[in-house]
């Protein structure tokens, strides 16, 4: 009766030996990918941090440990974030071609570029839980500010080009103000009044220096981290070919004077749909237009052969 009761207790045990044994054995016989690629996707590790990094010709001081683990934590984020960041990959042709010129033409570091990216990932129809809108994220009262015509048939947060240009105005009055343009990329997150308090609350002048809201105080390495992965892809373990990328559509301008009675009928009439016509002007907040003879409008058309 003892040897039954022994070997009631030993067996399952002899069973699950002998299966982890045969696991290990059938682990060990599979092949080793001979692909680095697919090695190297298989594999979480640290990123690598720049000796040296600068933001619109300003350095950040990577040789403070409280700056560098800041930056860590930004290119840990959307290094790690693969789908977020794939699609930036993708994106950023199509809007960093027209976002650039108007920086240059305006005298605004092209770095800020980056900043629209940060804002709204490019994202032409975003919209933040305080209503700010496009991919500068204007509130209502800055975008009438500089410039930008807001009502329920137009608004043009969501014209690209005409915002960029508002955005520019904006970031030059805060370099007025500021004379860093380091602290003019927090002050477009933070608010210009809210980082001079701060500012002279804490008696500094410097951004890297302030002790601020988290949003705010992770904002600019954001940018950065943004800005190392978009200009080297490859180190960061993202490899997008360049027909991966979403193509620039081009366009012809039609210029209208006066009311449009059914933007509907007025895609039709340009051989695209009201989706296409909608898509490409996204200012155009209704299906028609209520427009005073003297105001002109310029309607992008795309071309799709």
């Amino acid at each position: 009766m003892r040897k039954k009761r022994y070997w009631k207790v030993l067996l399952p045990v002899i069973i699950g030996i002998n299966f982890i044994v045969v696991v290990m054995i059938l682990a060990s016989a599979r092949p080793e990918t001979t692909n680095p690629a697919l090695k190297q996707k298989a594999i979480f590790k640290p990123v690598e941090l720049p000796t040296a990094f600068s933001f619109a010709g300003e350095p950040m001081p990577l040789d403070r440990f409280d700056i560098r683990e800041s930056l860590d934590r930004e290119l840990l984020s959307n290094t790690y974030f693969h789908s977020q960041t794939l699609r930036y990959l993708k994106l950023t042709p199509r809007y960093f071609s027209v976002i650039e010129p108007i920086l240059k033409k305006k005298g605004i570091p092209d770095d800020f570029k980056y900043l629209a990216l940060a804002e709204s990932g490019l994202n032409p129809r975003a919209i933040s839980p305080a209503r700010a809108v496009g991919l500068w994220q204007f509130m209502k009262s800055t975008a009438q500010e500089y410039g930008l015509e807001v009502n329920s048939l137009i608004d043009e947060r969501y014209h690209i080009e005409k915002a960029t240009y508002a955005a520019c105005d904006y970031l030059l009055d805060s370099y007025e103000k500021f004379g860093s343009w380091t602290l003019v990329a927090a002050s477009y997150n933070r608010g210009r009044s809210g980082i001079s308090k701060q500012l002279i609350r804490q008696k500094t002048d410097n951004y890297y220096d302030l002790l601020i809201t988290t949003e705010t105080a992770r904002y600019v390495y954001r940018i950065a981290a943004l800005k190392l992965i978009i200009e080297n892809p490859e180190q960061y373990g993202f490899y997008v070919a360049d027909n991966e990328k979403y193509p620039i559509i081009k366009t012809k301008n039609i210029t209208i004077h006066g009311a449009v009675a059914n933007f509907p009928d007025f895609a039709k009439k340009y051989g695209i749909s009201y989706k296409l016509l909608k898509d490409f002007n996204l200012w155009l907040r209704d299906d028609h237009l209520t427009n005073s003879k003297k105001k002109t409008y310029v309607i992008k058309i795309p071309l799709l052969k």
